[in-house]
């Protein structure tokens, strides 16, 4: 059976959200189903680039920056864009453990920065 953790509505998640949720999902399923019984999987790739352009901060510093003039900023991160009702992890797993696989899921849910729902995937 495949039980998946769709977000609400569109929004970026951050590749650090991403690892968290993994982490926490993996962690609990291995502990309650143990490691053989489950596949777990994240759906989305973390492809869009974010950028900050630092500003100086403190006295002077309006003699030292340039403000935006050909800003094009520093990478900081990356982030998944997700559409509503996407899903972003699937767990493939015995009937036996889908009440597992739903608390999992449920704490997985609270690393994002969307609210979640659990079903099927179908």
């Amino acid at each position: 059976m495949h039980i998946s953790l769709h977000v609400n509505e569109a929004c970026q998640i951050r590749h650090t959200a991403l690892e968290s949720a993994r982490i926490t999902a993996n962690r609990y399923l291995e502990r309650k189903i143990g490691i053989s019984d489950y596949r777990l999987r994240i759906r989305v790739f973390p492809h869009q680039v974010l950028r900050e352009n630092k500003q100086a901060t403190g006295a002077g510093a309006d003699r030292v920056s340039q403000g935006m003039r050909a800003s094009f900023g520093k990478i900081v991160g990356t982030a998944a864009r997700v559409q509503k009702n996407q899903a972003v992890i699937t767990v493939d797993t015995f009937e036996r453990h889908s009440a597992f696989v739903h608390e999992a899921l449920r704490k997985a849910a609270s690393k994002l920065p969307s609210s979640c729902t659990i079903g099927q995937a179908g």
